[in-house]
């Protein structure tokens, strides 16, 4: 017998699990399918584990920023008791995850989701229908097609490492090689840093990049441009990375060049759903090319950064249309972070975009080391970038690069997006020294 339901949702990470809760409190009959690990890969294997490594690096950061000033400690991070840190809170994730959708009355299915036809999905020997569907499939780290790519590792590998290899070596100029070389180099390794072209972090300010990537080499960080990797080579006790012209020993490899939408085994073709790597083709109601089948998040081609606060957002707006709003979606401002040594964050219009419109824009970056928040943290070049509207007199842009960059981009998201004026920030009293006061040299 072919279960009947109002919505099936495919994935059950952040997306899915927000959707397919919000439809039943709304009185549709839902069911969720999830193949791997229930939440989905943000708080299972990327940005919470992340974030959990990271505090030991931030810990240990401001530790050596104040020796000598009036801190004495010992300053190291024991990799295998961080790890146990982090495995107790992942390992709850999953079960937990499963059990909230089952407590909400949402059905679950436990199986790999594949369309028999537009309305009909099969998990495992189960056959259901749905009205609408959801893909919330999430994405995987690519692989690249060389020889030897089997003793490549991603990112999953690296957040689950017993212990932190000697000499690690990792490959990619995004926002994961970012991350993943701060915590590395913070935990003792030694670090090498392999981008194909020469502009890594392209979507940022080139010379905030620039600066973090001196930061970095400064904390023994090998970066190294322009080479492309042909193969991986495995001895006895480590591997071989070879190039053009290029050879290098490490003991770990991590692929970190981008990653691919999880659409490409649902059965899209046989049902005539446009996709590509970069996920469903979806219009400006987060539709496919078959209406009733919608994509959210990382599964949908969207012009968007793919993060878990904009799967969230897009999760409600599809919502809303499966109930009968039929309003195009309009996406608010993005803050974007990337968790490095130091953090580097941005939101709203890029200096690149402004200095292709010089006319218009205005682009600004101080060095705040002077400020009271990073004086007293004895913080070296920390930077802020202002993009300004030279018609409104109103910021409309902004990038970090500090310690602080992550909460200071959310306070400067805030002031963009209700157009608050140098007046309006001057007048507004915030706790003194904070980085919220800070903000307020800026206008």
């Amino acid at each position: 017998m072919v279960e009947r339901y109002d919505t099936v949702v495919i994935g059950a990470g952040p997306a899915g699990t927000a959707a397919a809760s919000s439809l039943k409190a709304q009185g549709q009959k839902v069911a969720i399918v999830e193949e791997d690990l229930w939440g989905g890969t943000c708080p299972n294997r990327g940005c919470d584990p992340k974030k959990i490594l990271y505090t030991a690096v931030e810990a240990k950061e401001q530790a050596e920023l104040l020796a000598g000033q009036g801190l004495n400690t010992q300053n190291s991070i024991e990799w295998s008791d961080l790890m146990a840190n982090k495995r107790a809170y992942t390992q709850q994730i999953s079960p937990g995850t499963h059990k909230s959708m089952k407590d909400s009355g949402v059905q679950t299915l436990t199986g790999h989701a594949q369309f028999v036809d537009q309305h009909t999905l099969e998990v495992g020997q189960q056959r259901i229908e749905a009205q609408n569907v959801i893909i919330a499939t999430g994405l995987r780290p690519r692989i690249q097609e060389i020889k030897g790519k089997e003793f490549l590792q991603t990112s999953t590998d690296f957040l689950d490492l017993d212990e932190i290899p000697e000499r690690v070596t990792i490959l990619g100029g995004g926002y994961v090689a970012f991350e993943l070389a701060g915590i590395a180099s913070s935990a003792g390794a030694k670090v090498t840093l392999i981008h194909h072209n020469n502009r890594p972090l392209k979507a940022f300010s080139e010379k905030l990049v620039q600066t973090l990537c001196d930061q970095l080499s400064q904390r023994g960080v090998d970066i190294i441009f322009d080479q492309e990797i042909t193969e991986i080579q495995k001895d006895d006790a480590s591997y071989r990375v070879i190039g053009d012209n290029f050879t290098m020993e490490t003991d770990r490899v991590f692929t970190a060049v981008g990653r691919i939408a999880n659409v490409d085994q649902l059965g899209l073709d046989q049902i005539g759903v446009e996709y590509s790597s970069k996920g469903a083709k979806v219009n400006e109601h987060l539709q496919t090319n078959v209406s009733h089948i919608y994509a959210v998040g990382d599964s949908a081609a969207s012009p968007v950064p793919k993060l878990t606060p904009v799967a969230g957002y897009e999760a409600d707006y599809v919502v809303d249309q499966i109930l009968g709003n039929n309003a195009k979606i309009e996406y608010p401002l993005i803050p974007t972070v990337i968790f490095s040594l130091p953090k580097l964050s941005q939101v709203g219009v890029t200096a690149q975009e402004a200095e292709e419109n010089t006319d218009r824009y205005h682009v600004e970056t101080v060095n705040v080391e002077e400020w009271i928040t990073y004086k007293r943290q004895h913080e070296k070049q920390p930077l802020v970038q202002l993009v300004t509207d030279q018609k409104q007199d109103k910021v409309v842009g902004a990038a970090c690069l500090s310690m602080e960059a992550d909460e200071m981009i959310n306070y400067l998201s805030l002031l963009i997006k209700h157009g608050y004026s140098a007046k309006d920030v001057g007048e507004t009293p915030f706790n003194y020294p904070t980085i919220a006061s800070d903000i307020q040299y800026l206008y």
